[in-house]
């Protein structure tokens, strides 16, 4: 009998987990993911860390790291991460080879505060994408209007780049379009082209947004319906002149991965942005609590429509709510910065921490 994330698999999305702690390396909980829910790559942020790191997991080895002569946070914590990671992508490995580079990645953030510093993002990027030393390891870069730019000089020079915090079309098109001046920027160059991407959107914050604003009959509604008109773009894009002629030159197109989907309303169903958010040629990347519930229970239905159904139907109804879209969509994109960058100084504030008790 199919299970849930194999028939979810089977229709072409990958099926990542939004999660890395030691613990869960050391105890064979992310390879039980891999060899039982078909997980194939896995996302990390600053608040994933800063959380592991809060339950004591890593207190021995910052205490070592303190002991060897390291005693900046933001190297303690990278050295951890790293080495996390490694092992990640060296689980991941043979789904990388073995798709050719589509799947099988891990993500490492670069420090949010430099998210207003394209030079030295992109040098962050490239310094850390070579000392991780694994060819499946994606460096994320926030898809702000300060981060394209380096997105785009990443990319060119020829690293892997999972790019964060975009939540509307519009952000995620500026973003892609940040990723093919990138490659064509290396084919005129003489440079291969194939350099990994995925443009991760995030969409339970949404609906979190307007909870307080919109009808019961909308609630729940809106992150599904801006993930139609996402899915129709990325489509679109796909079989743009502008991404054929690169494609046939060898590049490999930028995937769409659906990001935040653990639902954040108790009353809404557990599996609603795994469901809802089905589609071939793309990525959900999933907390555990969200893998193990659709694993236990997920269906897979009707997948996106390439042309979008009726998501200009329902988002003009939410415009007629009262809901501007493109407002909120800054707002969010503002909002989660700046609590990646609140989180980034808790995590160096408990690593140091931790080092100083040496």
């Amino acid at each position: 009998m199919t299970s849930p994330t194999q028939a979810l698999q089977s229709i072409g999305q990958s099926l990542w987990l939004d999660n890395i702690t030691r613990t869960m390396l050391d105890d064979g909980t992310i390879q039980g993911f891999i060899d039982h829910f078909n997980v194939t790559g896995l996302t990390s942020n600053p608040s994933i860390f800063d959380k592991a790191i809060g339950t004591g997991a890593y207190d021995e080895a910052i205490r070592a790291a303190a002991r060897g002569g390291t005693t900046s946070g933001e190297d303690i914590f990278f050295d951890l991460a790293i080495e996390d990671l490694r092992r990640a992508a060296d689980m991941f490995r043979g789904v990388h080879e073995r798709t050719d580079g589509v799947d099988g990645w891990v993500s490492l953030e670069v420090s949010p505060t430099l998210a207003h510093d394209t030079e030295a993002t992109v040098a962050a990027a490239t310094r850390l994408h070579a000392r991780a030393g694994r060819p499946n390891l994606f460096i994320k870069i926030p898809g702000t209007p300060e981060g394209l730019p380096a997105i785009e000089e990443a990319i060119f020079a020829g690293v892997p780049v999972n790019v964060t915090l975009l939540f509307d079309t519009a952000q995620y098109l500026a973003a892609a379009d940040a990723y093919l001046r990138g490659i064509e920027r290396r084919l005129a160059a003489g440079l291969d082209p194939e350099v990994g991407s995925v443009a991760s959107v995030f969409m339970s914050r949404w609906d979190k947004a307007v909870a307080d604003r919109v009808s019961d009959g909308q609630r729940n509604g809106l992150a599904l319906a801006v993930g139609l008109d996402l899915y129709r773009a990325y489509r679109r894009l796909m079989d743009s002149d502008r991404w054929q002629a690169l494609a046939g030159r060898g590049a490999r197109m930028q995937r769409l991965l659906w990001a935040s989907t653990s639902a954040k309303d108790p009353s809404a169903p557990d599996t609603l942005y795994v469901t809802g958010l089905a589609a071939p040629d793309t990525v959900n990347t999933m907390p555990d609590a969200t893998l193990r519930a659709f694993a236990d229970h997920g269906t897979v239905g009707a997948l996106l429509p390439a042309d979008g159904g009726d998501c200009d139907e329902r988002l003009a109804a939410y415009s007629a709510a009262g809901i501007d879209l493109a407002d909120l969509a800054r707002t969010l994109q503002v909002e989660g910065a700046d609590a990646f960058v609140e989180s980034w100084n808790d995590l160096m504030a408990h690593v140091t921490a931790q080092a100083a008790t040496v």
